[in-house]
């Protein structure tokens, strides 16, 4: 069994091909807003690199947000065609948990951001049991400042965070230990990883009606 998994959420981007033994293929970039065309053709490389065919998939994963709007839609629209079509498992997962999945689990709080649009960003609390992160709630729109004025002890933070915000959150040296940027990356081979757990689970989304998740806001988050 193999299986697709797609992350569009912002303008990072990411792919992965996973069987549940090893990850078959690998691939995330930027993008400037182009998801529409670069996701597909990207797809079909990966496959061909896999020496796999769209008739081997069995399984789509997506992440399924908080992120941009666009941006979302755009994968979610893809994913819901392939299984759709061809009769495939449609499997969802939160955008952030896959940031802090990346992470080792450790006996301190985890904040897993990404990028909102506007100066914002969208913050996700996690907190270690039984050596994985787990979600405390749904994720929020935040500053780096209000980020950086809920941090009073210790606190892991990874995620999409520019220049600027981690110049902001350095402030507080002694708490906010501030993971690198080359593990803050979300892993497409992360996301393929969670959506074979719950595809093994059975826990499969039903197409239909099936849209994003963003954060609480009073608007939808650009891109």
């Amino acid at each position: 069994m193999t299986l697709l998994a797609i992350d569009s959420s912002t303008r990072a981007l990411g792919i992965a091909l996973y069987d549940g033994q090893q990850v078959r293929y690998e691939l995330a970039w930027n993008s400037d807003n182009f998801h529409t065309v670069e996701l597909a053709p990207a797809i079909e490389e990966g496959l061909a690199r896999a020496q796999l065919k769209m008739k081997d998939i069995e399984a789509v994963g997506v992440t399924i947000g908080p992120g941009s709007y666009t941006g979302l839609r755009i994968g979610l629209a893809l994913a819901k065609g392939l299984t759709l079509g061809g009769q495939r498992a449609l499997i969802t997962v939160p955008t952030l948990d896959v940031v802090a999945a990346a992470q080792p689990t450790a006996d301190k709080p985890l904040a897993a951001v990404l990028q909102a649009g506007r100066g914002r960003i969208a913050v996700g609390w996690y907190a270690a049991k039984d050596g994985q992160w787990v979600a405390q709630g749904e994720a929020q729109l935040s500053t780096a400042q209000d980020l950086l004025a809920a941090i009073n002890k210790p606190t892991i933070i990874c995620g999409e965070i520019y220049a600027e915000e981690r110049k902001i959150l350095a402030r507080k040296h002694a708490n906010a230990q501030l993971v690198s940027p080359a593990w803050s990356n979300r892993r497409p081979a992360v996301l393929a990883e969670l959506t074979w757990q719950r595809w093994q689970a059975g826990d499969i989304a039903d197409p239909a009606g099936l849209g994003p998740v963003y954060t609480q806001s009073t608007e939808n988050i650009p891109q």
